[in-house]
């Protein structure tokens, strides 16, 4: 069983005293000339800085920010994440990509997320163009800017950072005096509802391609080519997908008839970028440290890459694949030198699934006993509860026993077969009672409602679930033993087939049905007997709806992206900020039938509009898994048996453990 503490496990320990050779944690130091410092004016008065909430997201300054001379560099390159401040710095890929950029001695990579909602109406009211932290410069006179496309709901505030910089909105508009406008991340694996706005989109790991096409960039400008010259070229780069490149047709019932190249150079299928061995690829020696709190607080460890799981619903576990691991002394080198380079307090390991590291163990001994007793915390999620994690627990001195977090994801064996999680109730149950022999006595649990084949009996699993947590407490915990209550607090997402996964053929929910599902759960919650220990949540069926457009969208999509920017539409993952009348407004004005995206379940043989993309993972494999589902039958993990996914043919990572 898999679970993660809301404090995770905490070990009190501290920084490290600092290495005898400073260059070993800068790694490569900043490109700032001797005794020469460069001042930078505020793009922001005093004026507007005090009016506003938090104004250290705009001033930039942090510790380990980047500092070069803009006239030294041959290229500038924006990273956007277009959220707040404190959700884009928590970002690891950008971060990665931050530091990696930025050992170029042509290029200066700074940063620029998404103004909050107060100063955007003061950007606009007073016509202040958006600007990039470091140099505090103006994003329009940069020569790329590159957006991480993390979660769909983010797409209105991709069009505020156009708009804000006065980059025209559309690939079509710009000009040579515009900077290139490049998409990455987990969305662009279906770039089409953004494909009218994005010049270019980079598919799969960031490593690998940056370089050449920075190289290519320099060349093309050299000899005086424009930005279509510059793009021809990059289309032929591995990874590389320019949308202005590609025509789509469709069939009389809106389906996509043909998706192909217009040009005869231009590649017809995209292959995702992949880092193969993944201690070939540099990290972070120099995380930024910003000056407020932010989400991840924290240095980040990243273990592993991929998932062996294969959860049907799972998105990264599949455009992720294979699993790559980090060598164990990769990983101490560099948790060293991020707490030397930082101050942190607290270092948390990162991936899909901590506990499938194959050197886990040897990991958590080493911070252990690095760290012990030096004033850092040592955040491990992910683990599963069993007798390792357990004598870790033994060793955490001031573990905050608040909250485990367990994700059986449905409310039955059945359902839990169809989703292939691999759970069974006695894992999941065995799994509770040792974490409240470990002194915890509050779990959460999360759920998913919509998912393929969900009957009556799967919904009111999720309460009979949770009644037998609760009771599992009061057979296991002696009266005199209990610190208080057991509390079990349940939540349910609304499920949301995405491309490249199994069920990307599925129809989703309507909101109303959504709604009809999450009232079925709560009202067996009122039958439990332990209905006082127990707590019940869903999420917002509007924003669930919405996402399963965006998700499996087409380049019609990008129309109604448009018009509900202008309608007001921004800030869409934040609940106090999602208008979803806009929306439903918009779809109208552009004769769009989001119904078409979301309801519909697709035949065997649709076109889809990512099917261009080979992110390793082959149709053929998804279909077979679909019907897997259907059938309920479960899929071994990788470590297992092989499935035949497709991405051996990377020649690498999991895919070849046992075969050397």
């Amino acid at each position: 069983m898999r679970a993660s503490s809301e404090s995770a496990m905490r070990i009190r320990s501290g920084v490290p005293d600092s290495p005898k050779d400073e260059t070993d944690i800068l790694e490569k130091p900043r490109k700032i000339k001797e005794n020469e410092v460069f001042m930078r004016k505020l793009a922001l008065s005093d004026e507007i800085l005090l009016s506003i909430q938090q104004p250290a997201r705009y001033i930039g300054g942090e510790v380990n920010m980047c500092v070069k001379n803009p006239k030294d560099v041959d290229i500038r390159f924006a990273m956007c994440f277009p959220d707040v401040y404190e959700i884009g710095m928590s970002h690891l890929g950008m971060q990665i990509l931050y530091d990696m950029f930025n050992r170029r001695d042509d290029v200066y990579c700074e940063r620029v997320f998404s103004p909050w909602t107060d100063l955007d109406q003061i950007m606009r009211q007073r016509r202040i163009p958006l600007f990039a932290l470091e140099s505090q410069d103006l994003v329009k006179e940069f020569d790329f800017l590159g957006i991480t496309i993390q979660y769909e709901m983010c797409y209105t505030n991709i069009l505020q950072v156009l708009d804000l910089s006065g980059i025209p909105l559309h690939s079509k508009d710009r000009t040579d005096s515009d900077p290139i406008v490049i998409g990455g991340g987990p969305c662009a694996y279906n770039p089409e509802p953004l494909a009218d706005f994005f010049d270019l989109f980079y598919i799969g790991e960031g490593e690998t391609q940056y370089d050449p096409l920075f190289d290519l960039y320099k060349e093309v400008r050299k000899k005086g080519g424009d930005k279509w010259d510059f793009l021809k070229e990059a289309a032929a780069l591995p990874g590389i997908y320019v949308p202005a490149f590609y025509d789509v047709t469709y069939k009389a019932d809106k389906t996509i008839d043909t998706f192909r190249p217009n040009r005869p150079e231009i590649p017809t299928k995209i292959s995702k970028e992949l880092v193969l061995h993944l201690d070939d690829a540099p990290y972070i020696a120099n995380p930024i440290v910003p000056f407020i709190k932010v989400t991840q607080d924290r240095v980040v460890l990243e273990i592993q890459r991929g998932c062996i799981r294969g959860c049907r619903f799972c998105q990264a576990g599949n455009i992720y694949r294979p699993l790559r691991e980090h060598s164990l002394e990769y990983l101490k080198n560099y948790a060293r030198k991020m707490l030397n380079s930082t101050g942190h307090e607290e270092i948390s390991l990162s991936s899909l699934s901590s506990s499938d590291y194959s050197s886990l163990k040897e990991l958590v001994t080493f911070l252990i006993e690095e760290f012990q007793g030096k004033g850092i915390n040592i955040s491990l999620p992910s683990l599963r509860i069993d007798a390792f994690s357990l004598d870790v627990m033994s060793k955490v001195q001031d573990v905050k026993k608040s909250s485990l977090t367990f994700a059986p994801e449905a409310g039955t064996q059945r359902l839990r077969d169809v989703i292939n999680k691999g759970l069974t109730e006695e894992v999941i149950l065995n799994g509770a009672a040792e974490a409240f022999h470990g002194g915890w006595n509050r779990v959460k649990l999360y759920f998913m409602l919509g998912l393929p084949t969900e009957t009556t009996e799967d919904m009111e699993g999720i309460a009979l679930l949770a009644e037998k947590v609760a009771e599992t407490y009061y057979d296991q915990i002696p009266k005199e033993e209990r610190h208080g209550k057991v509390q079990v607090l349940a939540s349910s997402s609304f499920f949301v087939p995405k491309p490249f996964t199994p069920f990307q053929w599925a129809r989703m929910c309507t909101k109303e049905e959504f709604l009809q599902r999450a009232y079925t759960v709560k009202d067996k919650f009122k039958e439990m007997k332990n209905k006082k220990s127990l707590k019940y949540s869903y999420h917002d069926a509007d924003v669930t709806v919405l996402e399963g457009v965006l998700a499996r969208g087409d380049r019609k999509v990008a129309a109604v992206i448009e018009k509900a920017y202008e309608k007001g539409a921004l800030y869409d993952s934040w609940t106090e900020h999602f208008k979803n009348e806009i929306w439903m407004e918009a779809f109208a004005e552009c004769g769009v039938d989001f119904h078409f995206y979301t309801t519909r379940e697709r035949e065997p043989d649709e076109v889809f509009p990512w099917d261009f993309i080979d992110a390793g993972v082959t149709k053929e494999f998804l279909q077979r898994e679909w019907k897997n589902a259907v059938e309920g039958k479960v899929t071994p993990n990788c470590r297992q048996q092989c499935s035949g996914c497709g991405a051996k043919s990377y020649g690498g990572g999991v895919c070849i453990e046992n075969t050397n």
